[in-house]
């Protein structure tokens, strides 16, 4: 039965038994529940990126600002209509999940919510 558990997600050892209804590591002691692991793993493999109108994203696509953004340090904003080209969708970092270059601003992050695929 041991060989059908999953490794422990803090160590990776391959010691976790059952007790009750979480799983343990002896090596380490982290204890967790085996349907909340697998939920996790299948919300990161199934992570889907939406578009201020509900289109799906991708790398490399084509975007353009729907709301005027303000960049801070910057005594311009972004217009409403500026296109983006090839952005890169990252892992969310404070709510930004586009990584991008912007022509007259450089490399920046941008929230999907402000933009809609070209």
């Amino acid at each position: 039965m041991t060989d059908s558990l999953p490794l422990c997600p803090e160590c990776s050892s391959e010691h976790a038994y059952e007790m009750g209804a979480l799983l343990v590591c002896p090596m380490c002691g982290h204890e967790w529940s085996p349907t909340a692991a697998s939920e996790e793993a299948d919300a990161d493999a199934e992570r889907v990126v939406k578009d201020a109108v509900g289109n799906v994203l991708a790398d490399g696509d084509t975007v353009v600002v729907t709301t005027s953004i303000k960049v801070k340090g910057s005594p311009k904003d972004i217009k409403v209509g500026t296109k983006v080209r090839g952005i890169r969708l990252i892992d969310p970092v404070n709510g930004h999940d586009i990584d991008c270059k912007v022509d007259g601003f450089g490399a920046m992050l941008l929230k999907s919510s402000l933009v809609k695929k070209a």
